[in-house]
């Protein structure tokens, strides 16, 4: 799926949802009152820029798609950029030698930008990033250095690794629904 990096996300309408990675088994759904762009949505056959992310952003860039899960779907997308699927015999979602990032993915992340923007890029950003040298446009990359998912978050959303969750909004679980 390819969206143009820093066009307006229209991907999924319902809002944004965070899972808690304390359990996984809670989550937080709200419709977002910042404006959300899309960042690393890259499709074989289509143009993106190409070159070496600097270190730090990679290691930040890993580390929040690391203590993230937003919109998490049902089913896999898997990168078709790779010239070849990775034998079954290992695990997508398992790393592999070299530190390359799984080829594949169920969700997005969410990296503050300026007041009231936030950068909304799919899971497989890391691999992009490390794997197939896609440099995301240089606000993201501002943006993830100067963001902390490690931070210190509201008490009432302990596992939800974002600043911006409106005051109103609720934690649920999943047998709630």
């Amino acid at each position: 799926m390819f969206y143009a990096d820093l066009s307006p996300y229209d991907y999924c309408d319902e809002g944004d949802e965070f899972t808690d990675l304390t359990d996984c088994m809670r989550f937080v759904n709200f419709q977002p009152v910042y404006e959300r762009f899309n960042i690393g949505w890259l499709e074989a056959g289509r143009y993106w820029r190409s070159g070496q992310a600097p270190r730090e952003f990679r290691r930040k860039l890993l580390a929040v798609i690391d203590a993230q899960q937003v919109n998490v779907m049902m089913g896999l997308h898997k990168c078709d950029l790779c010239p070849t699927p990775l034998p079954d015999s290992h695990p997508w979602y398992v790393l592999r030698p070299g530190d390359l990032r799984a080829s594949a993915g169920t969700g997005e992340i969410r990296v503050p930008g300026s007041p009231g923007t936030v950068f909304a890029a799919p899971s497989l950003i890391g691999h992009y990033v490390v794997d197939h040298s896609f440099l995301p446009p240089q606000p993201f990359i501002e943006a993830v250095l100067a963001f902390d998912p490690y931070g210190a978050w509201p008490a009432r959303f302990p596992g939800i690794r974002f600043p911006w969750v409106p005051e109103d909004a609720v934690l649920r679980h999943v047998d709630d629904e």
